[in-house]
């Protein structure tokens, strides 16, 4: 009878020594897969920023040379011979132009921004998951996750104020060409009546 509780008493030593093993190799694994899904995440996201963001620098080129173009022609066969009238509304026309290329250009950074943002995120949401794979209690778990969504509700309600500022600025740059064509018309009008 002793022998069987000497073997008896060792075996749990065994099996308890091993668990640790294994836990640490299941944890390790774990941990290596959500890594490399991150990585490939991230790389994801990093090429579909670049492509979409050199895909909008490309069309809005385009499109402001297009445009440009397009406007002058038009606006050279229309206005001909009107004297004033005609130089009037190539300014106007010019002015319109203007305005469209500030607002390309402003849409332009106002799209950076926003993909800078979403980089960003997907970064930071990366960075998260690897922490909370990495947790070794549930409470450790819980207290990243609640961190991680203050953090991110902060840089939204910041990244929405810059873009919102951005935005306005925006509008304003670009209606300050036709606004300036506006008041030069109002003169004009009133002139003769002042007379």
């Amino acid at each position: 009878m002793a022998v069987r509780k000497t073997t008896a008493a060792k075996k749990p030593r065994a099996a308890a020594q091993s668990t640790p093993k294994k836990t640490e190799t299941v944890v390790k694994a774990s941990t290596e897969a959500a890594q490399s899904v991150v990585d490939a995440g991230a790389e994801t996201v990093e090429a579909a920023v670049k492509t979409g963001t050199e895909a909008a620098v490309q069309n809005v080129e385009r499109a402001v040379s297009t445009t440009n173009a397009q406007v002058k022609k038009a606006s050279k066969a229309m206005f001909a011979g009107y004297g004033d009238f005609s130089d009037m509304g190539q300014q106007n026309i010019d002015a319109m132009v203007k305005a469209g290329q500030i607002m390309a250009v402003g849409m332009e950074s106002v799209s950076r921004e926003w993909m800078s943002f979403a980089q960003a995120s997907a970064e930071a949401n990366a960075a998260a998951a690897t922490k909370m794979f990495s947790a070794k209690t549930m409470q450790e778990a819980i207290d990243l996750q609640n961190a991680y969504a203050r953090e991110s509700f902060d840089k939204a309600v910041a990244e929405t104020g810059k873009l919102t500022e951005m935005s306005v600025k925006l509008a304003s740059d670009a209606l300050a060409p036709i606004q300036s064509r506006v008041n030069v018309a109002v003169e004009k009008l009133l002139k003769p009546i002042s007379v």
